[in-house]
């Protein structure tokens, strides 16, 4: 029995292929207009163009991608997995950002579809030792179902969720996101406003690459 438990206190650790896969899901609902869009593709492009983010990124290389959600049967992968594995490689992520045409317009704002379709994209995402959904959105659901069953969901999975809350006044929609999205590992980041974006996705993101979570 005990060289049983010499055997397993000693055995390899498992090999993972990155530190942390990671899908950023943005909210293209008909409350994001054009001009709020243009900033959240910049923000998140210039946010990869960090130069301490990209460090994190290579150093634990990084599994990216892209989704873009509104309604209820509007969700797309807009930007399939790749790993991070040199800065031209961070680069070229950060110039198809930049490059990406919206999914959907005028359509409604369905949180939990939107989380069950990055459940479900983790099943072609490289072997990592997190799972984490960043899911960012400007406006509180009004179609859909329950996000508080995809949140337990994710929890039983082992992915971790964290929400970037963009406010208009107040704080109503970073408690929601509080409340009912985050799982009780996640966080939520506060943008005040889309013009605020870039500064609250840099900060998100370090955070989460960085193994700062809670």
């Amino acid at each position: 029995m005990l060289r049983g438990l010499a055997f397993a206190l000693f055995m390899p650790l498992p090999a993972w292929a990155c530190e942390t896969a990671l899908i950023l899901a943005m909210d293209v609902s008909n409350s994001v207009d054009a001009g709020e869009y243009s900033l959240q593709i910049e923000g998140l492009a210039l946010a990869l163009q960090d130069p301490e983010i990209i460090e994190i990124l290579v150093r634990d290389k990084v599994a990216l991608s892209v989704t873009q959600w509104s309604g209820v049967d509007r969700q797309r992968v807009m930007i399939d997995w790749r790993q991070m594995h040199s800065a031209s490689e961070v680069a070229g992520f950060a110039a198809a950002v930049r490059g990406l045409e919206r999914a959907f317009v005028l359509s409604g704002t369905a949180p939990a579809e939107a989380l069950a379709h990055a459940l479900r994209h983790f099943q072609t995402a490289p072997t990592c030792a997190r799972r984490v959904v960043d899911m960012s959105g400007d406006g509180t659901p009004n179609a859909g179902g329950e996000i508080g069953h995809m949140r337990q969901r994710a929890e039983r999975a082992g992915v971790t969720v964290n929400g970037l809350a963009i406010e208009g006044l107040g704080r109503a929609l970073t408690n929601f996101y509080a409340r009912q999205v985050i799982t009780r590992d996640g966080f939520v980041e506060t943008a005040r406003g889309h013009r605020d974006y870039a500064r609250a996705i840099r900060k998100k993101l370090l955070r989460e690459i960085s193994r700062i979570m809670g």
